[in-house]
Protein backbone atom coordinates (compact mmCIF):
# COMPACT_ATOMS: atom_id res chain seq x y z
CA UNK A 1 0.00 0.00 0.00
CA UNK A 2 1.37 3.20 -1.30
CA UNK A 3 0.24 6.48 0.59
CA UNK A 4 0.57 9.70 -2.42
CA UNK A 5 2.09 12.94 -0.84
CA UNK A 6 5.00 14.20 1.72
CA UNK A 7 7.49 11.88 1.89
CA UNK A 8 7.84 12.50 5.44
CA UNK A 9 4.47 10.42 6.01
CA UNK A 10 4.33 7.50 7.95
CA UNK A 11 3.84 4.28 6.28
CA UNK A 12 0.50 2.72 5.91
CA UNK A 13 0.80 -0.27 7.88
CA UNK A 14 2.12 2.17 11.27
CA UNK A 15 -0.82 4.43 10.13
CA UNK A 16 -3.34 1.53 10.87
CA UNK A 17 -1.71 0.30 13.73
CA UNK A 18 -2.17 3.24 15.44
CA UNK A 19 -6.16 3.75 14.60
CA UNK A 20 -8.26 3.81 17.80
CA UNK A 21 -10.94 1.41 15.84
CA UNK A 22 -10.45 -2.09 14.84
CA UNK A 23 -9.97 -3.04 11.31
CA UNK A 24 -10.19 -6.16 9.70
CA UNK A 25 -9.02 -7.14 5.92
CA UNK A 26 -10.76 -9.71 4.16
CA UNK A 27 -9.91 -11.91 1.49
CA UNK A 28 -12.28 -14.34 -0.50
CA UNK A 29 -14.84 -16.24 1.74
CA UNK A 30 -14.86 -13.80 4.79
CA UNK A 31 -11.59 -15.07 5.88
CA UNK A 32 -9.22 -13.21 7.95
CA UNK A 33 -5.83 -11.75 6.54
CA UNK A 34 -4.69 -9.13 8.66
CA UNK A 35 -6.49 -7.30 11.71
CA UNK A 36 -4.71 -4.20 13.50
CA UNK A 37 -3.95 -4.01 17.10
CA UNK A 38 -7.62 -2.62 18.05
CA UNK A 39 -9.11 -5.73 16.39
CA UNK A 40 -6.72 -8.05 18.46
CA UNK A 41 -8.14 -6.30 21.57
CA UNK A 42 -12.11 -6.30 19.86
CA UNK A 43 -12.06 -9.62 19.41
CA UNK A 44 -9.65 -10.94 22.56
CA UNK A 45 -7.15 -12.73 20.58
CA UNK A 46 -4.01 -12.47 18.70
CA UNK A 47 -3.51 -12.02 15.44
CA UNK A 48 -1.55 -15.03 14.84
CA UNK A 49 -4.72 -17.09 16.10
CA UNK A 50 -6.61 -14.97 13.65
CA UNK A 51 -5.32 -14.74 11.02
CA UNK A 52 -7.16 -17.68 8.43
CA UNK A 53 -10.08 -17.95 10.39
CA UNK A 54 -13.32 -17.33 8.96
CA UNK A 55 -15.47 -14.21 10.17
CA UNK A 56 -18.44 -15.87 10.85
CA UNK A 57 -16.16 -18.25 12.91
CA UNK A 58 -15.66 -15.87 15.64
CA UNK A 59 -18.33 -13.11 15.30
CA UNK A 60 -21.86 -14.37 14.80
CA UNK A 61 -24.39 -11.89 13.34
CA UNK A 62 -27.78 -12.90 14.00
CA UNK A 63 -29.33 -10.11 10.67
CA UNK A 64 -29.81 -11.81 8.26
CA UNK A 65 -29.65 -8.99 5.45
CA UNK A 66 -26.80 -7.95 6.73
CA UNK A 67 -25.36 -11.57 6.42
CA UNK A 68 -25.92 -11.72 2.64
CA UNK A 69 -24.78 -8.13 2.11
CA UNK A 70 -20.96 -9.50 3.07
CA UNK A 71 -21.12 -11.95 0.86
CA UNK A 72 -21.15 -9.61 -1.48
CA UNK A 73 -18.15 -8.55 -2.04
CA UNK A 74 -18.36 -5.39 -4.24
CA UNK A 75 -21.11 -3.88 -2.32
CA UNK A 76 -20.06 -1.97 0.45
CA UNK A 77 -21.92 -2.31 3.61
CA UNK A 78 -22.52 0.15 6.68
CA UNK A 79 -24.84 -0.70 9.47
CA UNK A 80 -25.47 1.03 13.06
CA UNK A 81 -26.21 -0.40 16.17
CA UNK A 82 -26.00 -4.27 15.21
CA UNK A 83 -25.99 -7.08 17.87
CA UNK A 84 -23.14 -9.31 17.57
CA UNK A 85 -22.30 -12.50 19.46
CA UNK A 86 -18.14 -13.11 19.32
CA UNK A 87 -16.84 -15.93 20.18
CA UNK A 88 -16.02 -16.18 24.15
CA UNK A 89 -16.93 -12.25 25.16
CA UNK A 90 -21.02 -12.87 24.71
CA UNK A 91 -23.18 -9.89 22.99
CA UNK A 92 -21.96 -6.87 21.31
CA UNK A 93 -23.70 -3.92 20.05
CA UNK A 94 -21.48 -2.55 16.97
CA UNK A 95 -21.38 -0.13 14.47
CA UNK A 96 -19.98 -1.90 11.46
CA UNK A 97 -18.70 -0.72 8.27
CA UNK A 98 -17.30 -2.78 4.71
CA UNK A 99 -15.71 -1.78 2.14
CA UNK A 100 -14.27 -3.65 -1.24
CA UNK A 101 -10.60 -2.95 -1.85
CA UNK A 102 -9.79 -1.29 -5.08
CA UNK A 103 -8.82 -3.47 -7.92
CA UNK A 104 -8.64 -6.37 -5.11
CA UNK A 105 -11.93 -8.47 -6.18
CA UNK A 106 -12.85 -10.82 -3.84
CA UNK A 107 -11.11 -8.19 -0.77
CA UNK A 108 -12.88 -5.91 1.94
CA UNK A 109 -12.16 -3.91 4.74
CA UNK A 110 -13.79 -4.00 7.70
CA UNK A 111 -14.51 -1.37 10.35
CA UNK A 112 -15.79 -1.73 14.07
CA UNK A 113 -17.05 0.17 16.89
CA UNK A 114 -17.93 -1.31 19.53
CA UNK A 115 -20.54 0.99 21.27
CA UNK A 116 -21.32 -1.95 24.15
CA UNK A 117 -18.14 -0.36 25.79
CA UNK A 118 -18.66 3.38 24.11
CA UNK A 119 -21.74 3.20 26.83
CA UNK A 120 -19.82 2.70 29.33
CA UNK A 121 -16.85 5.09 28.87
CA UNK A 122 -19.21 7.66 27.18
CA UNK A 123 -19.95 11.08 29.97
CA UNK A 124 -22.90 11.64 30.86
CA UNK A 125 -22.79 14.75 33.05
CA UNK A 126 -26.27 15.04 33.71
CA UNK A 127 -26.59 11.12 34.81
CA UNK A 128 -28.64 10.97 38.30
CA UNK A 129 -25.87 8.84 39.97
CA UNK A 130 -23.37 12.05 41.57
CA UNK A 131 -27.04 13.19 43.13
CA UNK A 132 -27.82 9.94 44.60
CA UNK A 133 -24.24 9.54 45.83
CA UNK A 134 -24.20 12.80 48.12
CA UNK A 135 -25.76 10.70 50.64
CA UNK A 136 -22.71 10.34 52.43
CA UNK A 137 -22.35 14.01 52.32
CA UNK A 138 -24.95 14.06 55.13
CA UNK A 139 -23.80 10.87 56.75
CA UNK A 140 -20.05 12.16 57.09
CA UNK A 141 -20.41 13.47 60.51
CA UNK A 142 -21.73 10.44 61.94
CA UNK A 143 -19.19 8.86 60.48
CA UNK A 144 -16.13 10.35 60.61
CA UNK A 145 -16.97 10.18 65.11
CA UNK A 146 -16.80 6.44 65.25
CA UNK A 147 -13.78 6.71 62.38
CA UNK A 148 -11.92 8.79 65.31
CA UNK A 149 -12.66 6.34 67.73
CA UNK A 150 -11.62 3.18 65.90
CA UNK A 151 -8.11 5.30 65.20
CA UNK A 152 -7.94 6.13 68.42
CA UNK A 153 -8.14 2.71 69.97
CA UNK A 154 -6.21 1.20 67.12
CA UNK A 155 -3.17 3.03 68.24
CA UNK A 156 -3.87 2.14 71.98
CA UNK A 157 -3.59 -1.69 71.23
CA UNK A 158 0.06 -1.36 68.93
CA UNK A 159 0.97 0.11 72.34
CA UNK A 160 0.33 -2.98 74.04
CA UNK A 161 1.14 -5.87 71.36
CA UNK A 162 4.27 -6.97 69.95
CA UNK A 163 6.54 -5.97 66.60
CA UNK A 164 5.14 -9.25 64.86
CA UNK A 165 1.22 -7.81 65.10
CA UNK A 166 1.30 -4.29 64.76
CA UNK A 167 1.17 -4.58 60.96
CA UNK A 168 -2.64 -5.20 61.41
CA UNK A 169 -2.76 -2.10 64.06
CA UNK A 170 -0.97 -0.02 61.74
CA UNK A 171 -3.08 -1.36 58.31
CA UNK A 172 -6.20 -0.07 60.78
CA UNK A 173 -4.95 2.97 61.38
CA UNK A 174 -4.20 3.58 57.72
CA UNK A 175 -7.61 2.39 56.53
CA UNK A 176 -9.16 4.91 58.93
CA UNK A 177 -6.87 7.72 57.58
CA UNK A 178 -8.12 6.67 54.24
CA UNK A 179 -11.56 6.40 54.91
CA UNK A 180 -11.80 9.77 56.57
CA UNK A 181 -9.99 11.03 52.94
CA UNK A 182 -12.49 9.44 50.96
CA UNK A 183 -15.47 10.76 52.96
CA UNK A 184 -14.25 13.85 52.50
CA UNK A 185 -14.05 14.06 48.92
CA UNK A 186 -17.44 12.29 48.61
CA UNK A 187 -18.97 15.62 50.44
CA UNK A 188 -17.61 17.69 47.47
CA UNK A 189 -19.57 14.66 45.02
CA UNK A 190 -21.93 17.66 44.48
CA UNK A 191 -19.61 20.11 42.66
CA UNK A 192 -18.55 19.57 39.32
CA UNK A 193 -14.76 19.75 39.62
CA UNK A 194 -12.99 16.61 40.32
CA UNK A 195 -10.41 16.71 43.08
CA UNK A 196 -6.62 16.88 42.06
CA UNK A 197 -4.50 13.71 40.54
CA UNK A 198 -0.90 13.22 40.70
CA UNK A 199 1.23 10.24 39.53
CA UNK A 200 0.60 7.19 40.83
CA UNK A 201 1.70 3.79 41.38
CA UNK A 202 -0.39 1.29 39.70
CA UNK A 203 1.04 -1.80 42.09
CA UNK A 204 1.15 -0.14 44.95
CA UNK A 205 -2.59 0.41 44.91
CA UNK A 206 -3.29 -2.94 44.31
CA UNK A 207 -0.91 -3.98 46.96
CA UNK A 208 -2.95 -2.05 49.79
CA UNK A 209 -6.17 -3.41 48.01
CA UNK A 210 -5.21 -6.70 48.25
CA UNK A 211 -3.86 -6.26 52.36
CA UNK A 212 -7.21 -4.90 53.64
CA UNK A 213 -8.86 -7.58 51.15
CA UNK A 214 -7.12 -10.54 53.04
CA UNK A 215 -7.58 -9.12 56.15
CA UNK A 216 -10.75 -9.08 56.03
CA UNK A 217 -12.58 -11.95 58.71
CA UNK A 218 -13.08 -15.07 56.69
CA UNK A 219 -11.80 -13.91 53.25
CA UNK A 220 -8.43 -15.32 53.32
CA UNK A 221 -9.31 -19.22 53.09
CA UNK A 222 -12.30 -19.51 50.67
CA UNK A 223 -10.82 -18.09 47.14
CA UNK A 224 -7.69 -17.92 45.77
CA UNK A 225 -6.30 -14.76 44.18
CA UNK A 226 -4.17 -14.99 40.85
CA UNK A 227 -1.93 -12.08 40.90
CA UNK A 228 -0.81 -10.87 37.05
CA UNK A 229 1.50 -7.78 37.10
CA UNK A 230 3.27 -6.31 34.70
CA UNK A 231 6.17 -4.69 36.62
CA UNK A 232 7.36 -2.31 33.72
CA UNK A 233 3.80 -0.27 34.21
CA UNK A 234 4.91 3.19 34.59
CA UNK A 235 2.94 5.65 36.85
CA UNK A 236 -0.64 6.75 35.82
CA UNK A 237 -2.42 9.77 36.68
CA UNK A 238 -4.97 9.11 39.32
CA UNK A 239 -5.92 9.65 43.17
CA UNK A 240 -3.97 6.92 45.37
CA UNK A 241 -6.74 6.36 47.50
CA UNK A 242 -9.00 6.33 44.82
CA UNK A 243 -7.34 3.84 43.41
CA UNK A 244 -7.31 1.61 46.63
CA UNK A 245 -11.03 2.04 47.23
CA UNK A 246 -11.69 1.43 43.68
CA UNK A 247 -9.53 -1.76 43.64
CA UNK A 248 -11.29 -3.07 46.92
CA UNK A 249 -14.79 -2.79 45.86
CA UNK A 250 -14.11 -4.59 42.77
CA UNK A 251 -12.14 -7.67 44.55
CA UNK A 252 -15.04 -7.73 47.02
CA UNK A 253 -17.47 -8.01 44.06
CA UNK A 254 -15.13 -10.69 42.27
CA UNK A 255 -15.01 -12.59 45.71
CA UNK A 256 -18.51 -12.82 46.53
CA UNK A 257 -19.48 -13.38 42.60
CA UNK A 258 -17.52 -16.63 42.53
CA UNK A 259 -17.99 -17.68 46.57
CA UNK A 260 -20.06 -20.66 45.34
CA UNK A 261 -17.94 -21.95 42.25
CA UNK A 262 -16.33 -25.44 42.83
CA UNK A 263 -13.06 -23.82 42.53
CA UNK A 264 -13.73 -19.79 43.77
CA UNK A 265 -10.52 -17.87 41.69
CA UNK A 266 -10.19 -14.01 41.34
CA UNK A 267 -7.38 -12.71 39.23
CA UNK A 268 -6.20 -9.23 39.17
CA UNK A 269 -3.75 -8.39 36.04
CA UNK A 270 -2.35 -5.52 34.27
CA UNK A 271 -1.18 -4.75 31.30
CA UNK A 272 -0.06 -2.17 28.95
CA UNK A 273 -4.23 -1.74 26.33
CA UNK A 274 -4.08 0.30 23.00
CA UNK A 275 -7.43 1.75 21.97
CA UNK A 276 -8.55 3.75 24.12
CA UNK A 277 -8.76 7.49 23.97
CA UNK A 278 -11.20 10.24 25.13
CA UNK A 279 -11.26 13.74 23.45
CA UNK A 280 -11.28 15.37 26.45
CA UNK A 281 -7.57 16.82 27.10
CA UNK A 282 -6.74 20.32 27.86
CA UNK A 283 -5.17 20.87 24.45
CA UNK A 284 -8.01 19.06 22.44
CA UNK A 285 -5.99 16.20 21.80
CA UNK A 286 -6.96 12.87 22.17
CA UNK A 287 -6.21 11.48 25.86
CA UNK A 288 -4.53 7.82 25.51
CA UNK A 289 -5.86 5.27 28.39
CA UNK A 290 -3.37 2.94 27.56
CA UNK A 291 -3.17 1.00 31.29
CA UNK A 292 -5.47 -1.91 32.33
CA UNK A 293 -6.67 -3.13 35.34
CA UNK A 294 -8.47 -6.20 34.91
CA UNK A 295 -10.44 -8.15 37.95
CA UNK A 296 -11.72 -11.16 37.07
CA UNK A 297 -13.75 -13.84 38.68
CA UNK A 298 -15.27 -17.21 37.65
CA UNK A 299 -18.09 -17.21 39.56
CA UNK A 300 -21.74 -17.53 37.00
CA UNK A 301 -21.88 -13.66 36.01
CA UNK A 302 -23.98 -10.65 36.01
CA UNK A 303 -28.08 -11.53 34.91
CA UNK A 304 -28.34 -10.47 31.18
CA UNK A 305 -30.85 -8.47 31.96
CA UNK A 306 -28.65 -6.33 34.67
CA UNK A 307 -25.57 -5.76 32.87
CA UNK A 308 -26.30 -2.91 31.13
CA UNK A 309 -27.10 -1.17 34.30
CA UNK A 310 -24.79 -2.15 36.63
CA UNK A 311 -22.96 1.10 37.39
CA UNK A 312 -26.28 2.86 37.92
CA UNK A 313 -27.50 3.41 41.33
CA UNK A 314 -29.76 1.12 43.70
CA UNK A 315 -28.71 -1.89 40.81
CA UNK A 316 -28.05 -4.88 42.51
CA UNK A 317 -28.53 -8.59 42.73
CA UNK A 318 -27.49 -8.85 46.34
CA UNK A 319 -29.85 -9.44 49.07
CA UNK A 320 -28.16 -6.92 51.25
CA UNK A 321 -26.71 -5.05 48.59
CA UNK A 322 -27.31 -1.18 48.43
CA UNK A 323 -26.48 -0.70 44.72
CA UNK A 324 -23.49 1.99 45.74
CA UNK A 325 -20.80 0.27 45.10
CA UNK A 326 -20.25 -0.12 41.00
CA UNK A 327 -21.68 3.44 40.88
CA UNK A 328 -18.99 4.49 42.96
CA UNK A 329 -16.30 2.84 41.83
CA UNK A 330 -17.75 4.60 38.20
CA UNK A 331 -17.39 8.27 39.85
CA UNK A 332 -13.72 7.44 41.31
CA UNK A 333 -12.34 6.33 38.15
CA UNK A 334 -14.26 9.31 35.74
CA UNK A 335 -12.23 12.03 38.31
CA UNK A 336 -9.30 10.25 37.40
CA UNK A 337 -9.95 10.51 33.27
CA UNK A 338 -10.37 6.67 33.58
CA UNK A 339 -13.15 4.26 32.46
CA UNK A 340 -14.72 1.25 33.47
CA UNK A 341 -16.30 -1.43 31.85
CA UNK A 342 -17.22 -5.20 32.00
CA UNK A 343 -17.92 -8.29 29.38
CA UNK A 344 -18.19 -11.70 30.01
CA UNK A 345 -16.45 -14.26 28.54
CA UNK A 346 -18.71 -17.23 28.64
CA UNK A 347 -16.17 -19.88 26.72
CA UNK A 348 -13.95 -19.86 29.96
CA UNK A 349 -16.79 -18.67 32.77
CA UNK A 350 -15.05 -15.82 33.77
CA UNK A 351 -16.32 -12.34 34.55
CA UNK A 352 -14.22 -9.31 33.78
CA UNK A 353 -14.06 -5.59 35.11
CA UNK A 354 -11.38 -3.44 32.94
CA UNK A 355 -10.07 -0.05 34.72
CA UNK A 356 -8.83 2.50 31.82
CA UNK A 357 -6.59 4.67 33.04
CA UNK A 358 -4.08 7.64 31.43
CA UNK A 359 -0.28 8.07 31.86
CA UNK A 360 1.01 10.45 34.25
CA UNK A 361 2.42 13.27 32.43
CA UNK A 362 6.26 12.56 32.98
CA UNK A 363 5.87 9.02 31.73
CA UNK A 364 3.48 10.02 29.13
CA UNK A 365 6.12 12.07 27.77
CA UNK A 366 9.39 9.59 28.13
CA UNK A 367 6.63 7.28 25.62
CA UNK A 368 6.10 10.05 23.13
CA UNK A 369 10.32 9.92 23.22
CA UNK A 370 10.41 6.64 22.30
CA UNK A 371 8.41 6.09 19.48
CA UNK A 372 10.15 5.37 16.25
Amino acid sequence: MRLEGNSAIPEAQRLLASLPHAMVLLEDGLTIAALNPAAEQFFGQSARRLIGTRLRDIMTISDRRLLDRLSDSEAPVSAREVVVQLKGRGARRIDINVAPVADSPGWQVVTLHDNTAADALGDDPGAPDDAVLRGPEIMAHEIKNPLAGIRGAAQLLARKIGERDRALTDLITGEVDRIANLIERMQKLSGRTAPPVEACNLHEAARRAIDVMNAAEGVRPTFRLVEEFDPSLPPVLGSPDGLVQVLINLLTNAVDACKNAEEPRVTIRTRFASGLQLQIAEDGAPLRLPIEVRISDNGPGIDPAMRDHIFEPFVTSKNSGQGLGLPLVRKLVRDMNGRVTHDRDEENGLTHFRIHLPLAPQARARTLESRP
